[in-house]
């Protein structure tokens, strides 16, 4: 009886989910696969007015905004729209005491006041092309998964100069279906980045840690930007002689409105799924790594807001990294409850054993399912160490600071002189800008409390001679090395790290007490995962992870697969719609004004609301950006398949209008990124019209909507 029970859920977990429209982050260029189901739902565009080369579509209006967000153009000015928490490092870096632009908000009236972001970017795909003939017409059976790989790297760089040679676009190749397909991207990226707007805060983060991923929600999470562009209207430096980008498509804006049903589709650069991943996998990420990714988190965020408590200038400083932190402390909370809750686990033994059975009358000799298994149950030992190492290392201000200096000192060690050289200035002036903002007693606490917890949670069997050393004499040894530090570190020293950086020594950088620890962490880390052993286990991961997905599409032909997020142009379409999250439990798909009013709480930072916004509000000054009952909606509902990446991506009508901003996921489906959840799986986006009515009515900003294409 279980294994049929099991067979039965399988069948309808795979035949339910093809052709639907909510499920699926589409390469936009194959959209004739889902061209006439997507009319069915509601789209009244062409195919070319999609994605066209050869003329303006509604990708040239998307761009990946600094790499880590989504952005859209809304004005033939470049104006860009993204989200508040995309915009939020920028928005910090710019504030001070004087001009707190985080906390008071900012409104550019003019070019002039617009003020210029270093290092942030805005990339515009091209085009897209399948080269998947070409690459897997080199590759055999008979090769090494590092043969397979090499060849994939050289064919992949060729491909490349051949798409950008004679042009100002960079190229790359993605693989997609893990390592079944491969996908050339051209793109053409600008630097002269401007900051234009954002509200307050208190209204781009309304309802911080405590509301984020639920609904119902009441968030004006926002902000603007603007491409400048050479006089040719090409990507260039800054300059003051640079002129606002004119784009080849800008998305109009509706103001209509949403409705229940209504068609919505979202385009984006979504970061990462593992809707292939096994359920080994799935069972180690939610039993071991994920529960200790929340404590280290918990911990840094419990210090960086007692300092930030008492003292506005590393607020401001910290506020992006506290945000940053925070939001996947708590996301990691969420999906690991969401898979216990929706029993991921079981779905995933579901598909597992329905492949089983088609392996039965298939030729496969190679483990695919036991290769899964063999891995994961091979590296749970080692899945705290490699928690520590991004948690510890990389995720904190002076420690990564520190590791940066490993590859200088591994020039140094290769008599690569010229590299060396080249790494000093480099690393010379990004410690200066982390000196900047850095609060020693933060980044000394976090070292400390979080030193603490590894040298309790690693066996001493993993640890390295130096971390031996420290935990033989208990508390007394982990106090004692932090005094080391906080005396001898040029890494928490403005002044001792300025006078190696005038005259940089290996033997110097080799007696910083900080640099000898992150080095001991990251070789007993590299010591622990670089084993023969694991080597081969992991090789055999990634092909029975091809094989695997080859086999569910080949078993299910009537399907369409969509592949795993990896940072590539996708579109996700579906309607407007409410959920039922539990029995009794009805959600609407809208929320309104009068909802953020009913949260306030002038003693709680997160639900404080803007005076101008409430005086607005009192005098129902809601003007063209009311809907048909005369109410103001804030944030709305669909059933659009996002991850992290899409944040700032254009939610678009039927007719190609924008109609509002995605921002967040819902809670109950916080297990979306390993398994689409059909009948709870929702986008919480920001409306158009609230967004528009914070600009206008509330802020003043209307020379920005003057440069809008609006819709009546």
């Amino acid at each position: 009886m279980k294994q049929i029970k099991i067979t039965l859920i399988a069948f309808f977990l795979l035949i339910g989910t093809i052709a639907k429209a909510d499920e699926g982050m589409w390469l936009p260029f194959l959209l004739g696969r889902n061209y006439e189901d997507m009319k069915k739902h509601g789209l009244r565009l062409t195919q070319e007015e999609l994605y066209s080369i050869n003329q303006s579509s509604i990708k040239d209006a998307i761009v990946s905004f600094g790499g880590f967000c989504t952005g859209e153009i809304i004005s033939k000015q470049g104006l860009i729209l993204t989200n508040h928490h995309c915009g939020y490092e920028a928005i910090a870096e710019a504030s001070t005491k004087e001009n707190n632009y985080l906390d008071n908000g900012f409104w550019a009236k003019n070019n002039a006041e617009e003020i210029p972001v270093p290092g942030l970017h805005a990339t515009f795909i091209v085009r897209i092309e399948d080269v998947s003939e070409i690459i897997l017409n080199a590759l055999s059976v008979d090769m090494t998964e590092d043969e397979r790989n090499a060849k994939i790297r050289e064919l992949s760089k060729e491909l490349q100069a051949k798409a950008t040679e004679g042009t100002n676009y960079s190229a790359s190749v993605s693989s997609f279906y893990e390592g079944n397909e491969f996908y050339l991207f051209v793109k053409e990226k600008f630097t002269d980045i401007r900051f234009v707007g954002t509200p307050p805060q208190s209204a781009g983060k309304f309802g911080g840690d405590t509301d984020n991923w639920m609904w119902p929600r009441h968030t004006a999470d926002f902000s603007m930007f603007r491409i400048y562009a050479n006089a040719e209207n090409k990507p260039a430096p800054f300059s003051e002689e640079n002129k606002p980008y004119v784009p080849k498509h800008a998305l109009p804006i509706s103001l209509k409105g949403v409705e229940k049903d209504d068609f919505a589709m979202i385009l984006g650069f979504p970061g990462s799924t593992d809707r292939y991943l096994s359920s080994w996998g799935v069972e180690q990420a939610v039993t071991l790594e994920q529960p200790k990714r929340v404590d280290v988190r918990a911990k840094k965020l419990k210090i960086m807001k007692h300092f930030m408590d008492k003292d506005d200038a590393v607020r401001l400083n910290y506020s992006a990294s506290y945000a940053q932190v925070a939001n996947y402390w708590k996301y990691f909370i969420g999906q690991t409850e969401q898979v216990k809750n929706n029993d991921v686990i079981g779905k995933k033994q579901a598909i597992e054993t329905q492949y089983r059975d088609y392996l039965k009358n298939v030729k496969m000799s190679f483990p695919v399912l036991g290769s899964m298994e063999k891995y994961y149950n091979s590296t749970n030992d080692i899945v705290n160490i490699k928690v520590y190492q991004s948690e510890f290392i990389y995720t904190v201000g002076a420690n990564v600071t520190a590791f940066r200096y490993k590859f200088w000192a591994d020039a140094i060690v290769a008599g690569q002189e010229d590299r060396a050289k080249m790494l000093a200035g480099r690393l010379g002036d990004i410690t200066k800008d982390y000196f900047e903002g850095a609060s020693t007693d933060i980044e000394l606490d976090i070292i400390h409390h979080v030193l603490h917890m590894y040298l309790e949670d690693i066996p001493d069997a993993q640890l390295g001679p130096l971390a031996k050393k420290i935990k033989a004499k208990g508390m007394k040894g982990v106090h004692k090395y932090i005094q080391s530090i906080e005396k001898k570190s040029m890494f928490l020293n403005k002044e001792k790290f300025e006078a190696f950086n005038a005259e940089p020594s290996l033997k110097k950088l080799q007696k910083d007490p900080l640099f000898l620890l992150i080095m001991d962490i990251n070789d007993a880390y590299t010591k622990a995962t670089a084993t023969d052993d694991l080597k081969v286990a992991k090789d055999n991961l990634q092909k029975a992870n091809r094989y695997f997905i080859a086999g569910l599409r080949d078993m299910n032909p009537k399907k369409k697969y969509y592949p795993n997020a990896n940072s590539t142009l996708r579109l996700t379409y579906g309607n407007v719609l409410p959920y039922n999250p539990k029995d009794a439990v009805s959600y609407d798909f809208v929320t309104t004004i009068d909802g953020v009013m009913q949260k306030e709480d002038p003693d709680n930072p997160e639900f404080v609301v803007h005076p101008k916004i409430k005086a607005t509000w009192k005098n129902k000054d809601y003007g063209q950006y009311a809907d048909k009952n005369g109410n103001l909606t804030v944030n709305f509902l669909s059933n659009n398949d996002i991850t992290g990446g899409n944040s700032g991506s254009p939610v678009i009508n039927g007719d190609g209008h924008l109609i509002g901003t995605a921002f967040d996921g819902n809670w109950e489906a916080m297990s979306g990124d390993i398994f689409f959840e059909q009948n709870i799986q929702r986008t919480i986006s920001l409306d158009i019209r609230y967004t528009l009515w914070l600009v206008d009515k509330v802020f003043g900003a209307s020379n920005l909507i003057e440069e809008m294409e609006l819709v009546k």
